[in-house]
């Protein structure tokens, strides 16, 4: 399994951004992708996560109003739209790959790269 992060940039606070996670695997597979995020020096962080189906999502505590996730199943991408970001939110932003919606990043056996957000004016 392979997952590619994209979407990351400079925004100012109060804007918009659209990650995006591209999903590839050699198997069929119905995993749950979970996006993350982790500021330098700290502890990586639940942000949201989706069922292979789109029926199961959750999100953190802290994500719950301004962040969006969503699966594509036909172009095999999961997306996270955040909204009015603010410079708390400037973090690497990681997709995963799991068997199970979960906040816990060791219940997710694949990473991508990571992305970028950095918001500032």
């Amino acid at each position: 399994v392979q997952l590619q992060a994209s979407g990351g940039g400079l925004v100012q606070p109060g804007g918009s951004l659209r990650l995006s996670c591209t999903v590839t695997s050699q198997t069929f597979r119905m995993d749950a992708t979970g996006w993350f995020r982790q500021v330098l020096g700290k502890d990586r962080e639940f942000v949201a996560a989706i069922s292979w189906s789109g029926e199961t999502i959750e999100y953190s505590d802290s994500a719950k109003g301004r962040f969006t996730i969503s699966r594509d199943r036909k172009k095999n991408t999961v997306d996270l739209q955040i909204l009015s970001l603010k410079p708390e939110d400037t973090a690497v932003y990681y997709c995963a790959s799991g068997s199970v919606v979960a906040n816990a990043d060791f219940l997710y056996d694949y990473w991508g790269q990571g992305t970028l957000v950095t918001v500032s004016s």
